[in-house]
């Protein structure tokens, strides 16, 4: 058993891990993959503000990256931006979701139907990047049966027959930390390998499973760290 399974990263088609950008079959370095994230991200969001161009120095300004590093990471998978006029936020949306190979529908169950499962359920965060809440798990009679943006909730009992009828690819934790591992280890049983935990309980998972904890005093530390100093 490993604590935390994360994934590893590659070289890039050079044979330097500095880029990361992949040959054909070979996966994206951890840096791009996650500084490709970020971009998409500040993406989404300026579409739904009504952008149609976006620049490399206004996602430099988004994410705190610096704008050398923007065009290097996208150069290296194509041609996508024109000078004086950007990146289009259409087209790049959809050329990162290839790369991140998240083009697809991917299904999502979420477990806790409490203060944070009914934010999550609520929110559009998973939508907008593709993924799906097909069911919501609670333990508590009076909250089976009820139906939160848009998915049931459902007794955790049932939780082996939808993961495999709804082909469920990530489970979402939103549950006491007490109730985490329990929760993964069904998840893990029932055949799933990515789980988004949002406890604060460390979670012990085969290494074939990736476990992605979610941490807000983390986070702030992060930033107090890199951009506070």
């Amino acid at each position: 058993m490993t604590v935390e399974g994360v994934a590893s990263g590659t070289r890039d088609s050079a044979g330097s891990a500095t880029d990361g950008v992949p040959a054909d079959g070979e996966r994206l370095s951890l840096g791009v993959a996650a500084r490709l994230s970020r971009y998409l991200q500040v993406l989404i969001q300026a579409r739904k503000m009504g952008k149609e161009t976006i620049s490399s120095q206004e996602l430099a300004a988004y994410t705190h990256i610096n704008s050398t590093q923007i065009r290097r990471d996208l150069s290296g998978f194509g041609k996508f931006g024109k000078r004086g006029v950007g990146y289009r936020i259409e087209s790049l949306v959809q050329e990162i979701r290839k790369i991140l190979r998240t083009s697809g529908q991917h299904k999502i169950a979420l477990f806790g139907a409490g203060h944070l499962g009914r934010a999550i359920a609520s929110s559009d965060i998973f939508a907008d990047h593709g993924f799906q809440i097909v069911a919501i798990f609670d333990v508590d009679p009076d909250q089976v049966g009820q139906e939160l943006g848009g998915a049931p909730v459902r007794a955790f009992d049932e939780l082996e027959s939808v993961v495999a009828e709804q082909e469920v690819v990530v489970g979402v934790l939103a549950v006491p930390a007490e109730a985490a591992q329990e929760v993964a280890d069904r998840l893990v049983a029932a055949g799933v390998k990515i789980i988004f935990n949002y406890s604060d309980r460390l979670l012990e998972v085969p290494p074939e499973v990736t476990v992605h904890t979610s941490s807000p005093a983390v986070d702030l530390l992060y930033a107090l760290y890199f951009y506070l100093a």
